[in-house]
């Protein structure tokens, strides 16, 4: 039986603003396990940019704002979020929890929905990472940082915020990682494409340049997190353009999963943990498996020599989580229940709002009920550094 059969309905689930969670009953998982979704999303409310620039810089603020009904981040009245990623976001604004300015009703809506606590990422602030004024931009993250670090504080331990940092700078890197550690925030998202330095070079996370940004990284001893989202179409689709886009997102780690091993960023660093969220699980199993056949068959023409096998990178210092993947969990030997973490991505159209009862009973029924209170709990407790 496939899964359309078993979980998605025939018209499908519609928009997430149209949905309402009705988890209720014994999903089979053990008395007292917090459901703790690995990756929702939240979207900045007011206009916090410009509110809090000082006056000689409110000109360079990003600019929030809503514009016949639809969310608008952009500046001097034009959106950066519009075309598909704008018809995306309507799709989910009018929850009333999908915003940073209602915490209570964010916690009531994922409650009803049978989730306790989260690891929010941010959502069209993204569009922000390649902000051309780097100083402007890591203003921005700052004041970002502030805000997730205040509902964090204020969600009484259900919410936890995803933090930006300088990655371009390694003396900056050290300054925003200590101001995150002091807001308490305990995960900072660093983009698949670092972008451009000041003289046009693409940045190379696994280059001798960006060595000092990892020692930082590393120094902090905070996880890193990695998502979907920053890979776009390369050739024009007329027809379902958003589903197209989502299918190639969803497939956006390798590049950087094999810089990770190859490039020697993890030798270097040997006590990163890495988390890749949004993408599933099941591309582990061939990831790994692809690497170790183009180790064996490109070996002799390394310049630098790998110190452990493939196995040992993931095993030691990776994490990734999924919402709906069951080709994955039957690949969860694979993969190791330790290293998985399921998430509701709530409020995304993908997300499992609305259905996550489904989802977690799926997870109980592929791997038992005290693998899946690690994978719908634990595993993201640690990764985290909260359990």
């Amino acid at each position: 039986m496939s899964i359309q059969s078993t979980l998605y309905p025939p018209g499908g689930f519609g928009a997430p603003k149209d949905r309402r969670g009705h988890a209720a009953g014994d999903l089979g998982l053990p008395p007292g396990t917090v459901v703790f979704s690995a990756d929702n999303h939240i979207s900045v409310a007011d206009d916090i940019f410009y509110e809090r620039f000082p006056d000689d810089l409110k000109g360079a603020a990003p600019r929030i704002w809503y514009e016949d009904g639809a969310y608008m981040v952009g500046m001097k009245g034009k959106s950066w979020v519009g075309g598909d990623f704008g018809r995306v976001l309507m799709q989910y604004d009018d929850l009333a929890g999908a915003a940073s300015n209602n915490i209570a009703a964010r916690i009531a809506e994922l409650r009803q929905d049978g989730i306790e606590k989260e690891l929010a990422f941010p959502n069209a602030v993204l569009a922000l990472f390649h902000y051309p004024d780097k100083a402007i931009r890591e203003r921005v993250f700052r004041i970002y940082n502030e805000l997730m670090a205040d509902l964090q504080e204020r969600s009484g331990g259900h919410f936890y915020g995803v933090g930006l940092i300088n990655w371009w700078d390694p003396k900056r890197t050290r300054a925003n990682l200590e101001e995150l550690k002091a807001l308490g925030l305990k995960t900072f998202l660093l983009p698949l494409n670092p972008g451009k330095d000041d003289d046009g070079n693409i940045y190379d996370y696994g280059g001798a340049a960006m060595d000092p940004v990892w020692d930082e990284i590393e120094a902090a001893g905070l996880p890193v997190t990695h998502h979907i989202g920053e890979t776009p179409p390369k050739t024009p689709c007329e027809n379902n353009s958003v589903v197209v886009g989502m299918m190639i997102n969803v497939d956006s780690f390798r590049e950087q999963f094999a810089k990770y091993l190859f490039s020697g960023i993890l030798d270097r660093h040997p006590s990163l943990q890495i988390g890749w969220f949004e993408g599933g699980i099941a591309w582990v199993p061939t990831a790994l498996q692809d690497a170790e056949h183009l180790l064996a068959s490109y070996r002799h023409m390394f310049n630098h020599e790998l110190h452990h096998d493939i196995r040992y990178y993931w095993d030691n210092h990776m994490h990734a989580s999924f919402m709906v993947d069951p080709l994955g969990l039957e690949l969860i030997d694979k993969i190791g229940v330790d290293k998985v973490m399921w998430s509701s991505d709530y409020p995304h159209n993908e997300s499992t709002f609305g259905y996550s009862e489904k989802s977690l009973a799926a997870v109980v029924a592929a791997v038992g009920p005290e693998n899946a209170a690690k994978i719908v709990s634990t595993n993201v407790q640690n990764f985290l550094g909260l359990a």
